[in-house]
Formats: C-alpha cells, structure tokens, sequence
C-alpha cells in the first residue's frame, strides 16, 4: 500500500501540513506535529481506523484516494505459487474440521 494523504490533500487546495492538522482538530482530531509530519511526509506505519474516518471527511474523499494499492510489490515463496490452492467452487467433500484445546491440551478420547 502506497500512502497518499499529501497529493488528495493538494487536490483539494491543502498545501500545509499545519492547515490540514487545525481542519482535523476542527473535526475532533487532535494530532501532534510528530504524528502530522509521518503522516504528511511518509508512510505512516500505523493510521487508526478511526482517524482514517476523520481524514476522510475533512478531505472529502473516499479511502481509495488515501491508499493506493500496489500488489505488484508482494513477492510470492516459490513453494506457493507451485502448489495447487484449495478452490471452494469445486465439487467435493468439505475439509476435516479437528477441534483442538487452546491451551494445549489433548481431547479426551471420543
């Protein structure tokens, strides 16, 4: 995923990092100059689900417009790609189900 709060926020006339962080604040929130400069100038490595909302509506955008998608950058194993996968659409009997203990444990026997 590619970030790109600083081009949606230059499509709608937002060139400062300060501007948009007092538009947040209007809409309740409130970030630090720390946490605005990584989201303004890189890739945040973590963005609250519900920050994203606030983004959205100060930019009025859509999520799209915030990540972009780039699933060309993620390499497959080789044991992966060669494997056959599992296809739910086939005809079949479903998989084994095996219920197990979380904590460790073995089951008692059936």
């Amino acid at each position: 995923m590619r970030w790109n709060l600083r081009l949606a926020a230059a499509q709608r006339g937002i060139w400062k990092a300060s501007e948009m962080q007092r538009m947040l604040a209007d809409h309740g929130l409130v970030i630090s100059a720390g946490k605005m400069s990584g989201l303004w100038s890189g890739q945040p490595v973590t963005v609250r689900l519900s920050d994203l909302d606030v983004i959205c509506v100060v930019l009025g955008c859509q999520i799209g417009d915030l990540l972009i998608p780039e699933p060309d950058t993620v390499r497959r194993k080789e044991s992966e790609s060669a494997a056959p996968t599992a296809d739910a659409t086939l005809p079949g009997p479903p998989p084994t189900v095996i219920p197990r203990r979380r904590d460790g444990r073995s089951l008692p026997p059936a």
